[in-house]
């Protein structure tokens, strides 16, 4: 049995709402077992007999469209990854005052050292950023509605995002995993 954490894009925005025991519940008609979901924002745990993450990640994206009638984006971490992010401590080196929150937007794929490179170099004194495998820490100087970083020009690099605060992670890995 594998562990898994789905971090959803998009969930509870607009007119896309859904409560976390549908959610959970939606899950278990997908064939998982094991679920729970954690706030409202599309975390969920659950145990998958798969071990071919891409596998499992179409699984929740095709299951979900049937169900809730949307596409809904889904960035697939193992428990370890999970693990990994919430103890990973970036800017460890920095000194003085940030009211921002540490952030962590998650992509699908591993990117080469050119993608790389084009992302880092958006990193500045108010909006610092570290890549390491199939995330993006950021952490902004002030509040995440009011970035000079320009997301939609990150999203154009890296594709489609989804975005956690960095103690989201850490809490739901305390509780989870």
């Amino acid at each position: 049995m594998n562990r898994y954490v789905a971090f959803l894009r998009g969930m509870n925005l607009g007119r896309r709402r859904i409560k976390n025991p549908e959610l959970c519940a939606a899950f278990e008609d997908i064939g998982f077992t094991n679920v729970a979901a954690y706030l409202a924002s599309g975390n969920v745990i659950f145990d998958a007999d798969d071990a071919d993450r891409a596998l499992v990640a179409r699984s929740i994206e095709d299951g979900l469209r049937d169900s809730l009638g949307y596409e809904v984006p889904t960035f697939l971490r193992t428990a370890d990854e999970v693990r990994s992010i919430a103890a990973h401590e970036p800017f460890s080196d920095v000194t003085g005052e940030r009211t921002g929150k540490m952030q962590v937007a998650m992509f699908s794929d591993d990117v080469g050292q050119s993608v790389r490179d084009s992302v880092l170099a958006l990193s500045t004194d108010a909006d610092m950023l570290e890549l390491t495998n199939r995330e993006l820490y950021w952490w902004p100087k002030g509040n995440f509605l009011d970035p000079e970083l320009d997301l939609k020009v990150v999203e154009g690099i890296l594709g489609p995002v989804t975005i956690r605060t960095k103690g989201t992670v850490e809490r739901l890995a305390k509780k989870f995993l």
